[in-house]
């Protein structure tokens, strides 16, 4: 495997820091959310940094790469035009699951996917196509989660490892989320570093979070917790990561805690590294391969109790693999019932964890009225504020899944309201129905049309 190109230590960029990550002292890199630069627009201050020489990497969250469709066609374009856009070393994506299209919906969100055969097997497959799409490397990262598939064959050291060698694609291991799964799954970190092909990083990304009723929630909107910099310590322990990216969502802190939070980061990647390194059989890096060849290696994972696993299958990429035609009706059916759970209030699925599907649930919800507000920052104010907004936000979202998202989202919680004669006060109503008007290039349903379909949903 070719080496990868040293990025150094950075941060995400995100518009309302742009101005503070410019002043940053130090500053090697950034990452922007791919889904948000318009590549013949780019932002001023992107533009600027790399005319500084930093580099830029997009990163991707809209993919699926781990869901049962191939995928998309016109999102796999639009990532290779901001990869040429942003002049990028490589380009980067999760491996989960966000949507399904039987029935259409959508998460909104990052969901793991099953470390089973099949989901490998679907998995891989999409990764090719998707590297036969893009003009540089693609790296994935491992997510966070609330919940955990019942009946997985593979650990994630397994599962990461025949990843890899079966599509050559690069890591991206976010070690929050590995803290994440800790909490939330009972994974040691240390274990799934011991198992992985850490000769595969791309960089890592580092972010904050909070626990809460022994749930650890990844908000990237709280500090960089000295539990998360001892996870990095670990990996350092293993490897020399080519780079480091500090994550900041939300709830920006003042410049000088951004500051402060990339130094304590440098001063761990800066440590050298100890004399422990993962006990493999077989060669100690994976050999070359161009983007999209498996590589063969024999290895062996680590249980999540510690005891050595069955050695991962590594001989050619595809030998036993499953049908993938059948692997992704099979993975296609599962997925949807999980979702449908989470998003539409279906059962849920036999051998999940109810009290976490719940918890799941809120989420999801929570959060798609977040980002619904933020895409549609007029709604709260036409409602009467956050609070009246997001009541009425999380009633309707009880209702209608969202199936073609958040922009799309916004505009069918308005049509929504405009059907329920909401809001009550008729100057507020004559401002939605002029903001739906604008955004939807219709004229709203006229009463009549609204009261059948009231009628009709309340038959349903």
């Amino acid at each position: 495997m070719k080496p990868m190109t040293r990025l150094g230590v950075g941060i995400g960029w995100r518009p309302e820091i742009a101005d503070a990550v410019e002043r940053l002292p130090g500053l090697d890199w950034v990452e922007v959310v791919a889904e948000n630069a318009c590549p013949g627009h780019l932002h001023p201050g992107l533009l600027r940094l790399r005319e500084r020489g930093v580099h830029v990497v997009p990163h991707g969250v809209s993919l699926g790469l781990g869901g049962a469709d191939r995928p998309d066609a016109g999102k796999l374009a639009a990532l290779a035009e901001r990869a040429v856009a942003l002049g990028a070393p490589l380009v980067t994506e999760h491996i989960a699951f966000v949507r399904t299209t039987s029935p259409a919906l959508e998460a909104g969100h990052l969901l793991p996917v099953p470390r089973t055969r099949d989901a490998l097997a679907v998995l891989c497959e999409n990764v090719r196509i998707a590297q036969d799409a893009l003009p540089v490397p693609l790296a994935l990262e491992n997510i966070a989660a609330l919940l955990a598939w019942p009946g997985e064959e593979l650990t994630e050291g397994q599962f990461l490892t025949e990843l890899v060698e079966r599509t050559g694609v690069r890591l991206l291991i976010d070690v929050a989320n590995l803290h994440t799964n800790r909490v939330n799954r009972g994974e040691d970190p240390a274990t799934v570093l011991d198992g992985i092909p850490l000769e595969a990083l791309a960089y890592v990304h580092v972010a904050g979070g909070v626990e809460r009723d022994g749930v650890w929630h990844d908000t990237h909107a709280h500090p960089v917790p000295p539990v998360v910099l001892d996870v990095l310590a670990q990996l350092r322990e293993r490897v020399d990561p080519p780079g480091v990216l500090l994550e900041r969502d939300d709830d920006f802190p003042p410049e000088a805690e951004l500051a402060g939070e990339l130094e304590r980061i440098r001063a761990v990647v800066g440590a050298a590294p100890g004399a422990r390194r993962p006990d493999r059989t077989g060669p100690a890096a994976l050999p070359d391969a161009a983007p999209g060849e498996g590589t063969a290696r024999d290895t062996r994972a680590t249980a999540p109790d510690g005891r050595a696993a069955p050695a991962a299958r590594a001989a050619a990429p595809d030998d036993d693999a499953p049908d993938t035609g059948a692997a992704r009706t099979r993975l296609g059916l599962g997925q949807a019932a999980l979702l449908s759970a989470l998003v539409a209030g279906t059962p849920v699925p036999e051998g999940f964890d109810r009290q976490r599907i719940r918890v799941q649930a809120r989420a999801l919800a929570a959060k798609r009225a977040s980002v619904v507000a933020k895409v549609a920052p007029e709604l709260p104010d036409l409602l009467g504020g956050p609070a009246a907004y997001r009541t009425a936000f999380l009633a309707y979202a009880r209702q209608r899944p969202m199936t073609a998202g958040y922009r799309r989202d916004a505009l069918d919680f308005a049509e929504h309201l405009l059907i329920q004669d909401l809001p009550a006060d008729p100057a507020a109503r004559r401002r939605l129905t002029t903001w739906w008007r604008d955004r939807a290039g219709a004229r709203p349903p006229r009463r009549i049309v609204r009261w059948a379909r009231a009628l009709v949903g309340r038959a349903a």
